[in-house]
């Protein structure tokens, strides 16, 4: 395991108990995140560092009894926490890396991501290999209950020209990696960048 990866999985194990309780008021906004993939029943959806599982509840909602809903998580205190929360019944958790994905080519017809491409240790790499287990045409929703900077204000920390969140700097790098941005909010109450896996 890289020192990216150490790093990622001492920051979420630290605070995995009470990580809900944090941020309690976020049900709303991932819901809405959610619907805004536009999901069908019996769509196959991964929730990429689900965490907890906060937005698996809705994943599972938005694809219905027929539908496939994995969560994917590097952090098992995480994921213990989504079991404690009682969200294992939504889909199937898996301790594993967004970087090499347990899942065959083309599989999924969507990706659900929440605050995480800041925790990417190979944005592009990554970002490929998230387009890889999409079939084309499938979405990618890049979200956070926060905009860039409500979260950058709450961090007590100034937006940087280089924020990978940044419209200008999402959009070639998700292009780069075999995805098309298609849509990009960015405002204090949400984050929410879409695009679609291309051919």
């Amino acid at each position: 395991m890289t020192d990216d990866h150490t790093r990622v999985q001492e920051f979420f194990a630290a605070r995995a108990a009470d990580w809900d309780s944090r941020f309690p008021d976020d049900g709303p906004a991932y819901r809405a995140a959610v619907a805004a993939l536009g999901l069908r029943p019996g769509a196959r959806v991964l929730d990429a560092g689900c965490g907890t599982g906060r937005a698996l509840p809705a994943l599972r909602d938005a694809v219905g009894p027929s539908g496939t809903v994995l969560g994917v998580d590097l952090t098992p205190a995480m994921l213990e926490a989504a079991v404690r929360a009682g969200r294992q019944s939504c889909g199937r958790l898996l301790l594993a890396d967004v970087a090499r994905l347990p899942v065959r080519a083309q599989t999924l017809d969507a990706v659900f991501g929440a605050g995480l491409v800041a925790h990417l240790p190979d944005p592009a790499e990554n970002l490929r290999e998230l387009a890889r287990v999409v079939r084309p045409g499938g979405l990618l929703a890049l979200f956070h209950p926060v905009g860039r900077a409500a979260l950058a204000a709450r961090q007590g920390r100034q937006i940087t020209p280089d924020d990978l969140r940044a419209e200008d700097n999402l959009g070639p790098l998700l292009a780069g990696s075999g995805w098309q941005l298609t849509s990009y909010i960015d405002e204090d109450a949400r984050f929410l960048a879409l695009a679609v896996r291309q051919d």
